[in-house]
């Protein structure tokens, strides 16, 4: 991993985490952030269950993204924030465990765009099951205050 841009980027992207209603609404959290990667957990609750009882899809493509995009915002200089440009997932199992599991990370920085991907995993009885694999494209974002 390249030299850190911003010694701070802990406490940027946990301040950012914050701020994002959509992940309380989930019950989301951000337990792990370091220099590259970072972690989203999120329990199994009725709220996010679709018609078979797993989680939703479309749940699961949120804690990718987020994973994946506070990874990238590990990685910018203070100031900057970050941007999804695109992503592509594929959904390789069902969601369905006690708990998910995206950890994201940076494959590649660049000063403009930054790759990134995302595995979900479903814990169920103690063993993670891979249930989702993204790849994600990320744009640095300067100038713009977070609201």
């Amino acid at each position: 991993m390249s030299a850190i841009a911003n010694p701070d980027f802990a406490e940027c992207v946990s301040a950012s985490f914050g701020k994002q209603t959509a992940m309380h609404l989930i019950r989301a959290t951000l337990p792990v952030v370091e220099h590259g990667r970072t972690e989203i957990h999120l329990p199994h609750w009725d709220g996010i269950g679709q018609q078979h009882g797993f989680v939703h899809g479309g749940v699961v493509g949120m804690i990718a993204d987020t994973a994946a995009g506070y990874a990238a915002m590990t990685v910018v200089p203070a100031g900057a924030s970050v941007l999804t440009v695109e992503y592509k997932m594929n959904l390789v199992a069902p969601a369905d465990g006690e708990k998910l599991v995206a950890r994201g990370h940076v494959v590649r920085r660049g000063r403009t765009l930054i790759v990134t991907k995302a595995e979900v995993f479903a814990l169920k009885d103690g063993k993670e099951s891979l249930c989702a694999l993204m790849q994600q494209t990320i744009m640095v974002v300067r100038g713009r205050t977070e609201k």
